[in-house]
């Protein structure tokens, strides 16, 4: 135990030392004792601030240390007394050790305690001496107001943080002080604590007002030194919340803070029993709307503002908007009856009451109709209190302890909720089977939720709980409960029949009507008839339909609406007697016709039909035309209309009004004609057309003789050789019209993106070119309208206006530059080219950037010295470039600025004389007279001679050698450059002659000491001495298109900005779990297999940013890392610019906290405008009328802007702007970033190294926010229970977490996926009227940042019917560099989120939310369900879903592409197919879901188009194009294998037909990503022009992105098809990181051996047959097969092809011992898939579950079974006998293989006697089968190729009885046959993986092969240079670290 203890102080002592040292060797920040208080002691804050305090003061006073220790452990034993909280023992124990060891180091021993009190008293007095408390202030004050603020900002910030650290300090001992004499009798604490130290603990205290926990606005803080709660509109909203008139009065004993006042939410605390935390954080929400608000209105300042009644009534409207809407289908009136009579003031208390309740949901978030619900009867029970003059409890709130919301509103819902969860076996439970989300909500879509009345009515059957799911495999369903409310998820491909039926109907009809004019060749009478079966058709399809929602409502019939259900039955009823009465009408008009007879029932049958198809055209259009809607809805009084309306389409809360105007409709009507046109045009010439001849032809032929024993096609027309005709054919037709839709769509979009001027600057070429044109673009597109800001002040000359443009972009333009240079994408160098002068001087020009004058002075001079010809010519020949004519003019007007200013009167008066001269020669145009035009270079070099002297800093040598070189200049000109006559001005001459002969000429110059002035001169000189071209700069190809998409958004249409105090205020908001924060120095080192380390691996992929950064950092740039470790700055530096360019959080946070950076520069701007003069005069009038304190603070923070603002005549000078208050305080108004780091509590308790990175990043970015869920145990009835709290923290001014809120939660928040919970818990924490929501890979751009409020605009630009609910963002993929696999998602990614979203958006108006970074209206989302739902596997795909809501509550989905975003993609093949696995899989999940079924109800006929193939339809289109595969080749088996083909080709050549032929060529295109690749390339030409498209399609047809996009193929059909079949769709973590490591074989055939391997094998297996017994010989069977072959090789060698050193020898040898190891290892409980083939062989079942899949399982198995069937009658053995007896010996045989086989695997644990018995049967079993083989051999007619054919048959009908001995798994289990299972499945697999493992051994033979497979993998790499090879070769120069 000692040893123990021992052990536990060292560990103790360490964490304190690295508390005190903040950090660890590398950098990384630390936490110990002090930062690790445990969860269930957390509600008492106080134990963390003593253990930090007493850590401050440890080395100062020792004893004073022990006291506070000593306190927090007795706070701690109070808490938990019995330590039964987890990690309070522990806790308890490291800090009794601490006090322990401060005994320990006193010298005396002994303590008195009784001192304690007194010796804390004395420490106060002497802390406060100390750290001159009472100067502190006072200091912070006179720097504040010196003269020297601009330069002394670090020094401000130093002070600052100085003075809070002291007053935390005072804060806490003052706080320890007051606790330790309440344990004294009162006149002992009198006497040990004087009425003078109370007073001054109170002063200090009061001191302390920002050290309150607070977000963004200290609404509690006394001194109001944050200038945000000085903004007038803040002020405003802060007072809208007072107590009002009509508030009954609160009870004196109600606690509130003494520096404010009580409000209107102490109120609704008091009365329903709100968590203060809630109360606080909305109380700050309902701030910051209102203030945000009524900046927008543009009021006035005033004395006293108030909040206007205009941004009331708009919060109120937006907030309430989905409860007014509730009412109004509901039937009800709402709780304030008359809108007009209710009061300001209500509103704001209503307004108050929703955002707390929705603050303390929780989960409950979920339920959008269930909050209005709730807040409908809260509201009513508020009323009722309203009344009363003093406030009483809610008694619907009320609880034994006094008044709580969340237990007795809140928790009985939650709790049915979880139960229902808990109840879904972890997923694996039928959807049908449990309540989810959805279900609960739509309860309160009718009036029957009022049965829960208010209070809740617990007993209801709403709350009932389900009972536990059974286990038995025939029962799956398992648990009973209360069903399911209106819609069941039942897990089938129905679905997509039922939700889509229109599409299906029609594609159907369309067929047969084709089909029926082809094979009657014309239209005549017989046509028309044969044509008007469309009727039958259309009416048993809408039978079927009716069917099937009959079907899919089963278990929800119970608590479905009784008027929703009887629709159902009449809507079967209805279609069931449609059906027959049609179609007997149409039978009997066919026998009249038949007969020749004409008769009334045929004119009967066309009159219903007429009248049947006029009232559903009519319809149709009245429900679905945009124009018509309104007319509907006017007809709704009679009843007959609504009748048929209620039977046309049922009616939901949501999917009302789901129209678009006319406008719109019309061009996606025109758009759907068009891909139809093309599509009906191709099915009907290429298709159908050709198969009627041959159709015809096979259906006449009689007596076909079948090899095999036939049972359907002989006497049946040869029904089945006409199926394998058209099956193909039939598939294509229903895949072709994505083709068609992909194609015309990619058209549109490029059309569309030409319209919007996407790709104008490409080059940078065109950056130069079009460079003076930016800054008017600029300032029309991102400024504030120049006529608001300039009022009074616009410039008349037209070189003036351009100036001053010129001087409004500088400062954005310059900032960009250094942003790109902080980034290390460029150098040194670079930057100084690319910054632009501030314009702001007397020069009469505009001054350009050097990257675009450099070498133009030495070009013009070549030119000016070989010229003879007039100056008219000479200026032409120099302005035909304008830089260079910019150049020249810059030059000419600096150099005389310069002389004037540094020399004396001659030397001035000699100037001016030079220039006059020069001037007179160019307006006589005898400058050729006048100059030696020879002699420039002369002259140039002598002011550069002077202009290099004048750059270094004055001193008494240089003057001399400066005076020099004046002389020089002076003498070169006179003597050599001037050829003027000097008579004109004689005497000027003389002067000067005599001065220069006396040496007074230039005796003394005056040296430039202005910092503009220095600059000048050194601009001058780069002009004149750069003689290289900056044609290529930047060099960094990010660099470049970065400043590319940026100068090219300027001339893109978007909507006016804003000034930054109007602007709408928005969040951005990051969900995070365990992802990687900030590589690690091990992490970077740690090297792979191959010897690489991420670090190495970096410095290959980016070298010239890596050199940038050894120069940021002041390192030279060929120092290796070691040097670096000498400095924890630098180790720091490098760990984050390792982590800038990978996936991680750091690169995240970094990029969104670009938005306030921008907006503190915008705001800064601003200040010299109107707003920003108005809110420095707001300052000084409100500081006459305020108390002298307030005074203080408003002066203080007032004069830090005007000096900021008044300090410098430049007006757009930006230094300083990030610590300029006013800046600051608009910025936080208007943005907030919050991260919601799901388990970083329990990340801190474990001290992982996540929690210390994301501590940092809190540091580093102060208005950085994390939220995260914190689990506390607590004890109740004498046992632990966990409490749920969700908490926001930030950083504090020590650098350790500070926590703002905690919100209890009603329990553990995660019932779903955990990603939706994980954002619904922190989505209280935002702020702002949008929300964007960001993932943790994506990246952000400073230049972007700008364009962020004219982005947000948009929410009030017209977009159509509906107002924009979600703004769509473009997105780059900024890891397309890496390898060649990277590069084709990066490709794929692009186009889709530029061409393709843009033509979802308009013209299609289908565009949802892909988790893209979209941009929310944030209250209109969060009223409604939030920005993602959360139900259990059915919502996996949690972001698609914010879209689905946002349409169906008729919200409107935008696209907008002058604003990018930076997005990370997965880079290997393995990432690539889980994530592409998981989206797959989500998609097959949405097809059962209701939000897909009633957008495919409710959709227009068009729009629904729209939306099925560019969601689930783009699935289930891939899937039909591997099918197409898969019915070709067992068509081609079927006819090959019965004979009947070879002979039907003898009689009619059909096989060369063109129907098949345009079939299979569609379906190759289609596979190999050809019409994947269309609006790839049409992108790519658009936006960087057409040669670089072709180069990079050829490129990537050179890369194998064939194979790549064939092997996609494969993954998205099997996760589509296997989840809507078996469920089993699971979040997939990829990793994001970087992928250079060799994936070992049994890695790949683990993951892919059901998707692909299997597949592709049974392909193979497939045209091997066809090969053998088919008729197509030589090239037509090369050319029928290609697209197979090609497939199949593509599923089992593109995992092999794509792995890094895939064909690398040696690696290929520890490959096959590793994956026979695997194989071979049995395994057991516990051991894990990657370890043993049996434990993963059980993971790959688990999917199997239902009975449902099972059965479906068996059936799909049984096609295996034809390969035996057909080929045992092709033996020789078997010769012409084709009767059943063959087949049946065939299976005799297979029995007895099957017997040896498992006589040779039988087990080894027998005994020694026993095993001598098996090894004598094994032995003889293996004679007698040798000479039965060799008896059949020489005594029938079984031939050696028998024997092999006889394998082709017998192995796949083997594979076939082990999938259905799987599926019937728990059956086998019960025979006790499932050990002989799963040795042939072993056998399987380990044959299947020999037959891929041998080519890969053989091509790893061949040294070459590893060499051209690292070239195709990394060839894009290789083209900038990279050292791939050293890479992969392991030459690591790291090896000697």
């Amino acid at each position: 135990m000692a040893r123990v203890e021992e052990l536990w102080e060292r560990l103790v002592r360490a964490a304190l030392r690295r508390e005190r040292t903040g950090a660890d060797t590398l950098g990384q920040p630390a936490s110990g004792i002090a930062g690790n208080v445990p969860s269930s002691l957390a509600n008492s804050r106080n134990i963390d601030s003593i253990l930090r305090a007493a850590d401050e003061i440890q080395d100062e006073d020792p004893n004073v240390s022990r006291i506070l220790c000593e306190h927090a452990y007795s706070l701690a034993q109070n808490l938990d007394p019995n330590s039964e909280g987890r990690g309070v023992l522990q806790f308890k124990t490291g800090l009794m050790s601490v006090i322990k060891q401060k005994l320990a180091k006193r010298e005396d021993g002994s303590i008195d305690r009784s001192q304690d009190i007194a010796r804390l008293r004395e420490f106060y007095k002497q802390f406060r001496e100390k750290n001159k408390v009472d100067e502190l202030r006072e200091d912070e004050k006179k720097l504040r107001e010196s003269d020297a603020f601009s330069v002394n900002l670090g020094e401000l910030e130093r002070k600052t943080v100085k003075r809070r650290r002291v007053f935390q300090t005072l804060k806490v001992l003052g706080m320890v002080l007051e606790d330790l004499t309440k344990e004294v009798s009162p006149e002992d604490a009198e006497r040990l604590i004087p009425e003078e130290l109370k007073q001054v603990m109170e002063s200090d205290a009061a001191m302390t007002e920002d050290l309150i926990a607070y977000n963004i606005i200290p609404l509690d803080a006394s001194i109001m030194t944050n200038a945000i709660v000085l903004l007038p509109e803040v002020r405003a909203a802060k007072s809208a919340l007072r107590y009002f008139r009509g508030l009954p009065k609160l009870p004196v004993d109600f606690p509130v803070p003494a520096t404010r006042n009580a409000d209107m939410l102490d109120f609704l605390q008091f009365f329903f029993g709100f968590q203060k935390d809630n109360i606080c954080n909305q109380r700050e929400h309902i701030v910051h709307l209102l203030a945000n608000e009524q900046s927008r209105l543009g009021i006035p300042e005033e004395f006293e503002p108030k909040i206007d009644e205009a941004a009331v009534q708009k919060v109120f409207l937006k907030s309430l908007d989905n409860y007014i809407k509730w009412c109004s289908y509901l039937i009800i009136s709402p709780v304030w009856g008359n809108l007009e009579a209710v009061s300001k003031e209500k509103k704001i208390l209503y307004v108050s009451v929703w955002f707390l309740i929705w603050g303390e949901a929780g989960n409950i978030r979920f339920l959008p109709e269930c909050l209005c619900y709730i807040f409908h009867h809260m509201v009513r029970e508020l009323e009722l209190n309203l009344r009363q003059q003093i406030a009483q409890p809610a008694d619907s709130c009320k609880i034994e302890s006094g008044v709580s919301f969340l237990e007795k509103v809140i928790s009985p819902l939650y709790e049915v909720v979880a139960a229902e969860a808990n109840n879904n076996d972890n997923g694996r439970a039928p959807h049908s089977a449990w309540r989810n989300y959805d279900d609960f909500n739509e309860y309160f879509w009718s009036l029957n939720c009022f049965e829960l009345s208010w209070p809740w009515r617990e007993r209801s059957s709403f709350f009932m709980k389900p009972k536990p799911r059974s286990k038995n495999w025939l029962s799956p369903s398992g648990g009973q409960g209360r069903g399911k409310t209106s819609f069941v998820e039942h897990r089938t491909f129905l679905h997509l029949y039922h939700s889509f039926h229109r599409l299906w109907i029609f594609l159907f009809m369309m067929f047969q009507g084709l089909t029926i004019i082809a094979f009657n060749g014309q239209f005549n009478k017989k046509t028309i008839i044969q044509v008007l079966s469309l009727g039958p058709t259309f009416v048993l399809m809408k039978f079927f339909e009716s069917i099937l929602d009959i079907l899919m409502m089963y278990g929800a019939y119970s608590t479905t609406r009784r008027l929703a259900v009887s629709r159902i039955f009449f809507r079967f009823l209805w279609f069931t007697a449609a059906s027959v009465f049609i179609t007997f009408l149409y039978v009997k008009a066919l026998q009249e016709y038949s007969n020749n007879s004409t008769s009334a029932i045929f004119k009967i049958y066309v009159f219903v039909i007429a009248i049947y198809a006029g009232a559903q055209l009519f319809f149709s259009f009245l429900m679905r035309i945009p124009a018509c809607h309104i007319l509907t809805n006017s007809c709704d009084r009679w009843s007959v209309i609504r009748f048929f309306k209620w039977m046309h389409q049922e009616h939901y809360y949501v999917g009302r009004g789901m129209y678009e105007r006319p406008t719109d409709f019309i061009k996606y009507v025109l758009f759907w004609l068009v891909v139809l046109g093309a599509k009906f045009s191709f099915a009907y010439f290429l298709l159908i057309k050709p198969l009627v001849t041959p159709t015809q032809t096979i259906v006449k032929y009689n007596n076909l003789q079948y090899s095999w024993h036939d049972l359907v096609s002989k006497n049946n027309h040869n029904a089945l050789t006409v199926a394998t005709l058209w099956a193909p054919v039939f598939v294509i037709y229903l895949l072709d019209i994505h083709v068609f839709y992909t194609i015309i769509s990619a058209v549109v979009g490029f059309l569309l993106g030409a319209r919007d001027r996407l790709g104008e600057i490409r080059s940078l070429e065109a950056v130069h070119k079009l460079f003076e044109k930016f800054p008017a673009a600029f300032m029309e597109t991102l400024l504030v309208p120049v006529p608001k800001r300039t009022s009074g002040q616009s410039p008349d000359s037209e070189v003036k206006k351009s100036k001053f443009i010129a001087a409004q972009f500088s400062p954005f333009w310059n900032e960009i530059i250094r942003n790109l240079r902080e980034e290390d994408y460029i150098n040194n160098l670079e930057m100084e080219l690319l910054l632009m002068p501030k314009n702001s001087g007397s020069l009469p020009l505009v001054q350009w950037p050097l990257f675009l004058l450099a070498s133009k002075i030495f070009m013009a001079k070549d030119i000016a010295v070989e010229n003879k010809d007039s100056l008219d010519e000479l200026w032409e020949r120099i302005t035909r470039d304008d830089y260079m004519r910019y150049a020249v003019e810059e030059c000419y007007q600096t150099i005389r600025l310069i002389l004037e200013e540094i020399l004396d009167d001659d030397g001035r008066m000699w100037v001016e004389r030079i220039y006059g001269d020069i001037q007179e020669s160019i307006s006589k145009k005898s400058i050729h007279v006048d100059l030696q035009l020879s002699k420039l270079p002369l002259v140039i070099s002598r002011v550069t001679a002077l202009t290099w002297i004048l750059r270094e800093k004055e001193t008494p040598e240089l003057q001399m050698v400066a005076v020099k070189a004046a002389r020089d200049l002076y003498d070169v000109i006179q003597h050599d450059f001037l050829s003027v006559n000097m008579r004109g001005h004689y005497e000027t001459w003389i002067t000067l002659s005599k001065a220069r002969t006396e040496g007074r000429l230039f005796s003394k110059l005056k040296w430039p000491k202005d910092a503009e002035f220095r600059a000048r001169v050194k601009r001058l000189h780069s002009l004149l001495t750069i003689k290289e071209s900056a044609a290529n700069i930047p060099i960094n190809l990010e660099a470049r298109r970065r400043l590319e998409f940026f100068t090219n958004s300027l001339f893109m249409e978007m909507p006016a900005a804003k000034p930054v105090r109007e602007m709408l205020s928005f969040s951005v908001f990051t969900p995070y779990y365990s992802e990687t924060v900030l590589y690690s120095m091990p992490e970077l080192l740690k090297k792979n297999e191959d010897g690489i380390s991420i670090l190495f691996y970096l410095q290959k992929i980016f070298p010239d940013e890596w050199k940038n950064f050894l120069s940021r950092i002041g390192r030279d740039e060929n120092s290796v890392e070691l040097e670096l470790f000498d400095s924890p700055n630098d180790i720091l530096e490098l760990r984050f610019w390792a982590s800038y360019r990978g996936q991680t959080l750091a690169r995240t946070v970094r990029g969104m906290m670009y938005y306030r950076k921008a907006l503190m520069l915008q705001s800064y701007l601003e200040r010299g405008s109107t707003g920003g003069l108005d809110f420095l005069i707001y300052y000084f009038k409100v500081t006459v009328c305020l108390e002298k304190i307030v005074m203080y603070s408003y002066h203080t923070l007032a004069m830090a802007d005007v000096e900021a603002t008044l300090s410098s005549n430049d007006a757009n000078d930006t230094q300083g702007y990030e610590l300029s208050p006013e800046a600051r305080a608009q910025a936080d108004l208007k943005f907030t970033y919050v991260v919601t780091c799901q388990i970083y509590g329990k990340q801190k308790e474990e001290q992982k190294p996540e929690a210390a990175d994301i501590a940092l990043l809190m540091q580093q970015n102060e208005a950085l926010r994390v939220a995260f869920i914190d689990e506390v145990e607590t004890l109740r009835d004498g046992k632990v229970h966990k409490e749920y709290y969700s908490k926001l923290v930030k950083a504090d001014i020590s650098g350790k977490d500070k926590e703002i809120y905690s919100i209890k939660l009603p329990g553990n928040p995660k019932l779903g996926e955990g990603k939706p919970e994980n954002q619904n818990h922190a989505i209280v924490f935002t702020r702002g009227n949008a929300v964007q929501t960001i993932d943790m890979n994506q990246d952000n751009y400073f230049e972007e940042a700008l364009k962020m409020r004219n982005l947000l605009e948009e929410f009030h630009r017209d977009h159509g019917l509906h107002p924009p609910t979600i703004l769509g963002v473009r997105e780059h993929v900024f890891t397309g560099s890496v390898s060649s696999l990277a590069l084709f998602m990066s490709n794929q990614e692009t186009s889709f989120v530029t061409l393709g979203q843009r033509v979802l958006a308009n013209p299609l108006k289908v565009r949802m939310h892909y988790g893209h970074p979209d941009v929310f209206d944030r209250i209109f989302h969060i009223t409604r369900g939030g920005i993602s739902k959360a139900s259990r596997v059915v919502n996996i795909s949690e972001d698609i879903y914010a879209g689905f809501n946002t349409t169906l509550r008729q919200g409107n989905i935008t696209h907008h592409e002058y604003i990018q975003v930076g997005k990370g993609r997965d880079v290997g093949l393995n990432q690539i197919a889980l994530f592409e696995g998981k989206v797959a899989g989500g998609n097959g999940e949405q097809v059962l879901s209701r939000d897909i079924y009633r957008l495919g109800q409710l959709f227009d006929f068009f729009r629904m188009l729209s939306f099925y193939f560019t969601t689930v339809g783009f699935y289930f289109c891939t899937m039909l194009t591997v099918l197409t595969v898969y019915v070709f080749l067992y068509g081609k088996a079927y006819l090959a294998l019965s004979g009947i083909g070879e002979e039907i080709d003898v009689r009619a050549n059909i096989t060369q037909n063109t129907a098949l032929s345009a079939a299979l060529n569609t379906q190759f295109l289609f596979q190999i990503g050809v019409f994947t690749a269309v609006p790839m390339i049409l992108g790519v030409i658009l936006e960087q022009g057409f040669l670089r498209a072709v180069v990079g399609f050829i490129t990537m047809q050179l890369q194998l992105c064939s194979v790549f996009f064939t092997f996609s193929l494969g993954t998205r059909t099997h996760y589509f098809g296997r989840t809507i079949l078996h469920g089993g769709a699971r979040y997939q973590a990829t990793g994001r990181g970087f992928v250079v490591r060799h994936i070992k074989f049994s890695e790949n055939y683990r993951l892919y051996s059901r998707s692909h391997f299997v597949k592709g094998l049974e392909v193979v297996l497939l045209l091997v047959v066809y090969l053998g017994y088919g008729y197509n010989k030589g090239l037509a069977y090369i050319l029928l097969t290609i697209s197979s072959w090609f497939m199949a090789f593509s599923w089992l060698f593109a995992p092999y092809l794509f792995n890094p050193s895939g064909f690398e020898w040696q690696k290929t040898v520890e490959d096959f011992k590793d994956w026979t190891n695997w194989l071979f290892y049995r395994g057991g409980i516990g051991v894990k898939g990657e370890e043993s083939w049996e434990a993963w062989w059980d993971e790959e079942l688990s999917h199997i579950r239902t009975l449902e899949g099972r059965i479906m399982e068996i059936i799909l198995s049984l096609r295996f079974f034809i390969f035996q069937y057909g080929i045992v009658y092709k033996l020789h053995a078997s010769g012409s006998d084709t009767s059943l007896t063959v087949y049946g010996i065939s299976w005799a045989v297979l029995a007895v293989v099957i017997i040896l086989f498992k006589v040779f695997t039988f087990s080894q644990k027998i005994s020694v006697n026993f095993q001598l018995l098996l090894r004598f049967i094994q032995s003889l079993s293996f004679m007698l089968a040798l000479a039965g083989l060799a008896a059949a051999v020489i005594f029938t007619k079984l031939s050696f190729p028998d024997i092999f054919a006889s394998i082709l048959a017998f192995v796949p009908t083997g594979w076939g009885i082990l999938s259905i001995a799987v599926a019937c798994k728990p059956l086998m289990k019960q025979l006790g046959l499932w050990k002989s299972i799963r040795s042939i499945a072993r056998l399987y697999d380990a044959g299947m993986g020999m037959l891929i493992f041998i080519p890969i051994a053989l091509f790893s033979w061949l040294p070459f092969v590893s060499t051209f497979q690292t070239r195709l993998m990394f060839n894009q790499a290789f083209s900038r240079g990279l050292e791939i090879s050293l890479i992969l070769a392991g030459d690591n120069p790291n090896s000697g670290l």
